[in-house]
């Protein structure tokens, strides 16, 4: 019995219990097995284990040869999984994808009772979504709705505002909560980006508990890129009832309130808020501006006194109260990652002067690097190819004292930008050029053996420099950081994307691409004489794995034709 007990972690096998209860019956034949020479006993584990049945494999794990014997008396070996003991049905279904065991409780009476067991459907949830909160052990320690709510929603909600948010759990098992929480809304889950016009966004929607959360991602406050990043529930979903999940809007001040989720079509779905009411404050559109301007740029109005930044933001505040949370979301995927990159790729969050922080997505292709916008403004939306780093083109820096002179950083970064379009008047490269042009208007890249050749030549020749370098920005380019790393590990051309209000005339600018270490670059805008330093976003992002290279180029060629 304990042989069986430590082998299924379950418990006593059905064999063990009826030996049991016919002890006085077997304990002869039992008396009689245990003498046994060891040679026997290894005899009969031997063929257990070439039997290769359910019954075999538990006789060839015996620790002796008496419990061998005991184990082969009796029975013979289960010719099917039927006559496997329950136990080890419900570690086996306990593995099976949650989606095909409906379809296994069909089999027979037998596999729909085991199908019944909480183990096998907590281990579900658990493994296919990530899910640690025990439903037995809240109803224990009697966790209250508001704990809930000011733990996993809003910290800093004050006391005054809270209604009854979680239903009773007494009567709920993991089945409902796969069945009708965690399945149905799985193809929700993961990142996404909202058709808020020019400004983008970036969405993760993920299992938090007994909760499907989206949880909107904001920038630090301008300019302090290297702080954590902010996040803002914007809706839930969860289990109101036994068999029923329950969405609710969380955006507003006057906490949840009745919502829906539809599916457009594959990866993409809206949201749409039932009661806007929720969303108004007491003092109307001024007490709701000044509110959205403490959250979203931790200051009031009068401490803005640029006329010009004054109108950006509230240009950014009409627009986007507009929606009402009533958002389009198309699913987007984190860059792959190369052994050849030169950096890790991801997301980062960046200044763009007086539009603020945005985030940006980095990714590699062959022998250039592109930072695609999740984030925009009105001039260069999300969506929008910001940086395109040519990695075949290093630049080494001058010393210290001729970095500070701009005209003497033009002159190297116009070299190289000369060179490159000498390199492109040939007719072959003229060609290659269109062709790299029009699928760089994508978004994407055909990527070549001859540019991810040229991309390692000059990322080997890059790190074969020092390993740090000084560095400090020319006298007259503007930086909103004033604290900025002073030393740099390589350089290398690039160009940026400006462009007028409405993003009219876009053109790209030569620059220059700063890396200072694993986390951290920046790009200096030559035209512009200005400095932009981007951080690593941090944040652990579940289900946000592009599944192919080919997957994820076509991603960000749709990203540049929604706002383009």
């Amino acid at each position: 019995m304990a042989v069986c007990a430590r082998l299924c972690g379950v418990g006593q096998s059905r064999r063990c219990r009826r030996r049991q209860r016919h002890g006085q019956h077997d304990q002869h034949g039992s008396d009689s097995e245990m003498d046994m020479d060891e040679e026997e006993g290894e005899k009969i584990v031997g063929e257990t284990r070439g039997s290769g049945s359910g019954g075999g494999w538990l006789q060839s794990r015996a620790t002796g040869p008496s419990e061998a014997a005991a184990a082969s008396a009796g029975t013979q070996s289960p010719q099917s999984l039927l006559d496997l003991p329950p136990e080890l049905l419900v570690e086996i279904f306990s593995t099976l994808p949650g989606i095909a065991l409906p379809s296994l409780a069909l089999v027979c009476k037998k596999f729909r009772q085991i199908l019944s067991t909480e183990t096998i459907w907590r281990r579900r949830c658990i493994e296919e979504f990530g899910m640690k909160d025990d439903l037995r052990k809240m109803e224990v320690v009697g966790v209250s709705s508001r704990e809930l709510y000011v733990k996993r929603v809003n910290p800093r909600v004050k006391s005054g505002r809270f209604m009854k948010l979680l239903p009773d759990y007494e009567h709920m098992d993991y089945r409902d909560v796969y069945t009708h929480l965690l399945h149905p809304y799985r193809h929700i889950l993961g990142l996404w980006q909202p058709d808020i016009g020019p400004y983008g966004g970036l969405l993760n929607v993920v299992v938090d508990g007994l909760f499907i959360i989206g949880w909107m991602y904001l920038p630090p406050h301008d300019p302090r890129v290297e702080d954590p990043m902010r996040r803002r529930p914007l809706f839930r979903i969860h289990m109101w009832e036994r068999n029923k999940a329950t969405v609710e809007c969380m955006y507003g001040h006057k906490g949840p309130h009745k919502g829906d989720i539809q599916t457009v079509k594959k990866d993409e779905f809206s949201t749409k808020c039932n009661q806007t009411d929720h969303h108004r404050m007491p003092g109307g559109r001024q007490e709701e501006f000044r509110t959205w301007l403490e959250e979203e740029w931790g200051r009031t109005l009068e401490d803005i006194f640029h006329e010009h930044m004054q109108e950006l933001i509230l240009m950014k505040f009409i627009y986007t109260s507009q929606y009402d949370n009533c958002l389009t979301y198309r699913r987007i995927y984190l860059p792959p990652c190369l052994p050849s990159d030169l950096l890790q790729p991801g997301l980062f969050k960046g200044t763009y002067g007086s539009h603020g922080l945005e985030i940006i997505m980095l990714s590699f292709h062959g022998s250039r690097a592109k930072a695609t916008k999740l984030t925009g403004d009105p001039n260069v939306p999300a969506g929008q190819l910001t940086l395109d780093i040519d990695l075949s083109h290093p630049v080494q820096l001058p010393d210290l004292e001729h970095q500070r002179s701009i005209e003497e950083l033009s002159r190297l970064v116009m070299g190289v930008h000369e060179e490159v379009q000498r390199g492109s008047q040939g007719p072959a490269a003229a060609s290659a050029n269109a062709e790299e042009g029009s699928s760089g208007a994508e978004g994407s890249d055909a990527t070549p053996s001859s540019d991810a050749e040229a991309g390692e030549a000059g990322a080997g020749a890059a790190s074969s420099s020092p390993e740090s370098q000084p560095f400090i920005l020319p006298l007259g380019v503007m930086a909103r950081n004033e604290v900025y790393p002073r030393t740099c590990k390589m350089c290398f051309y690039g160009t940026g994307l400006i462009a007028g209000h409405g993003f009219t005339s876009p053109e790209r600018t030569p620059g220059l691409f700063v890396l200072f270490d694993d986390d951290r670059f920046g790009f200096i805008w030559l035209e512009l004489k200005s400095f932009s330093l981007y951080s690593r976003l941090t944040d652990q992002l579940e289900h946000a794995q592009a599944p192919s290279m080919e997957r994820f180029e076509a991603m960000l060629r749709n990203m540049q034709s929604w706002t383009s």
